[in-house]
């Protein structure tokens, strides 16, 4: 593992097999619902994100990618050591905040006549007051499953995957606790999302001691009215469960050490828990 000082880490060797396989488990749960594979590029528009709310609640930890305006390029390339942003074009895409994000315009307007199931995997960018390895990083790994149907088929998926991403724990070793979770919304005070986030939880999140590794979130139908998904006529609602690889592998680490002989084997385990698939 190499650690970066912009909060960014490189993994080779033994950890980067560890990080496959931990990815290779998370899908072998998405297999179980049938889920599509999905995979997409490493910005959104800005427009998208203003569309779901996540630049009024989240602008503190969005980063920009920006490119230099055409016909500045040979001003700025006299001196490339100046100060580039008077050299900068319009800030129109944003650098991915969280996997699912592209999922729901990539079906905008569909109707669904049964229950959708997706998987797709990310490099995702939040930027952070501080940075730490493999626990809080500005660039981490996301794999994300997600169900859009009726308020019934997202609940569903949500409370089996939990059982199943649960059972995944107590097999690996790893001791995991699930939590109701506030997201650090900016000016929370004054953010309705936050407000409705307390009075009716709509977020768990799967902690080893103070890191949150992966998540489950109910949407409702936050996502179908914004992007004109439906499910059966109405607005559909939509559930995600999200895994962080690299946090993963700070758990594994925490709780197994650094002797690769010592981590368990993640596709095996995941596939104890698909053999015991429906757990309720």
């Amino acid at each position: 593992m190499r650690w970066h000082g912009s909060g960014q880490v490189s993994l080779s060797g033994e950890l980067l097999r560890l990080a496959g396989d931990a990815d290779a488990a998370f899908l072998q749960l998405a297999e179980v619902w049938g889920a599509q594979g999905e995979r997409h590029p490493s910005t959104l528009p800005a427009a998208v994100l203003r569309k779901t709310g996540y630049l009024r609640s989240f602008p503190h930890q969005a980063t920009f990618a920006v490119g230099l305006e055409p016909d500045r390029i040979s001003g700025f390339a006299e001196d490339p050591d100046q100060d580039p942003r008077p050299f900068l074009g319009p800030a129109d895409e944003i650098l991915t905040p969280a996997a699912c994000y592209h999922l729901y315009p990539a079906h905008e307007g569909e109707a669904l006549a049964e229950p959708l199931y997706l998987t797709t995997v990310n490099t995702c960018y939040r930027r952070e007051r501080e940075y730490v390895p493999l626990r809080r990083q500005w660039s981490f790994t996301m794999r994300e499953i997600v169900c859009v149907g009726t308020a019934e088929e997202t609940a569903q998926f949500a409370r089996q995957t939990s059982e199943a991403v649960t059972l995944l724990f107590e097999l690996a070793g790893l001791d995991v606790s699930w939590e109701h979770a506030t997201d650090p919304f900016f000016e929370p005070e004054q953010n309705p999302a936050f407000l409705m986030q307390k009075l009716s939880p709509v977020k768990r999140e799967a902690t080893y001691g103070d890191l949150a590794i992966s998540s489950v979130n109910l949407h409702h139908e936050h996502f179908g009215e914004a992007f004109g998904i439906t499910r059966d006529g109405k607005d559909a609602h939509t559930a995600c469960v999200a895994f962080g690889l690299e946090r993963w592998l700070a758990a594994i680490l925490g709780t197994h050490g650094e002797d690769p002989a010592s981590w368990p084997d993640l596709r095996a385990l995941a596939a104890e828990v698909t053999a015991k698939w429906p757990l309720s």
